[in-house]
């Protein structure tokens, strides 16, 4: 199985194997009971249930971002409950865009887990192309065996604030992953102070996907991110965002075109802002 995308039809061919594990990563920002909702009215057969603010965050506190990552230890747990661990493929789904499962991605990733790839195209290409749904009156899958996840965390992976503003004086590339508006200020629904980091750029996720809301092919990820990286290596880029969830979108689509080793600033621009001596800037990118 690839490690970054995986087709619809790929996934209904193996849905019965039982080395593989799906997660549904289904999630609305302004209705965090969402996700779960559609999820228990319907889902890919055999699909566990992740809630991004439960599952794939941590606890928010005063100084951090609205997204915090998880420990790994209590990521181990969840991972370990949905029956992930050594020799088991991972497929993560959202409601489309793979803005979500691509969070998932990242921290399996970020755990040392690496056969993990998110369906592309997510619920919506599973719905269009006509295959099974589990509901709540259908037969119901045999659950997979929960197991022992060994969480093998590789820090180099991700900035807190502090490699941040470190990384941000020795001149490393910032790209947020935020729309263009929100990112010139222009249009702040979610956080508190509008802008974005002094010195960034902004290639939002979506730049990504086609009109189908599915990944661009390699070749023309690469192109769309050549003025981005600009000649340098991705491994001197920091994705970020508004709070290190779309970030792992941007990050997903540069491991899939072959420009992997870019970092995660995790806190992202909600954590930025907690401390208004941090400088902020508006409009669009210089």
């Amino acid at each position: 199985m690839s490690r970054t995308l995986i087709d619809v039809t790929a996934l209904a061919a193996r849905l019965e194997d039982p080395d593989l594990v799906i997660v549904d990563c289904r999630f609305d920002l302004t209705r965090p009971q969402w996700g779960e909702t559609v999820y228990a009215e319907s889902h890919i057969p055999g699909a566990r249930h992740a809630h991004l603010d439960r599952d794939l965050s941590g606890p928010v506190g005063p100084a951090t971002g609205r997204h915090p990552l998880p420990s790994p230890e209590a990521f181990a747990a969840r991972a370990g409950a949905w029956g992930i661990g050594e020799g088991i493929e991972v497929v993560a789904y959202d409601q489309g865009n793979g803005m979500y499962a691509a969070r998932l991605w990242w921290l399996l990733r970020w755990l040392g887990h690496a056969e993990v790839a998110v369906l592309d195209g997510g619920f919506a290409a599973w719905r269009a192309a006509d295959l099974p749904l589990e509901t709540p009156g259908s037969a119901r899958p045999v659950a997979r065996a929960p197991r022992n996840f060994i969480p093998r965390p590789d820090r180099s992976r991700w900035l807190d604030v502090a490699e941040a503003l470190q990384a941000r004086e020795s001149g490393v590339s910032f790209v947020d992953a935020r729309a263009a508006d929100r990112f010139a200020g222009e249009n702040e629904s979610i956080d508190p102070v509008a802008g974005h980091v002094p010195g960034a750029v902004n290639h939002p996720f979506a730049r990504n996907l086609d009109a189908a809301g599915k990944f661009l092919a390699p070749a023309a990820l690469r192109a769309g991110w050549a003025p981005i990286l600009a000649g340098r290596s991705p491994a001197e880029l920091v994705a970020m965002c508004g709070s290190g969830v779309s970030a792992c979108h941007n990050l997903l689509a540069l491991e899939h075109a072959g420009l992997g080793g870019g970092r995660l600033y995790a806190g992202s621009w909600s954590e930025w802002i907690r401390d208004p001596s941090r400088p902020v800037a508006t409009g669009p990118e210089a």
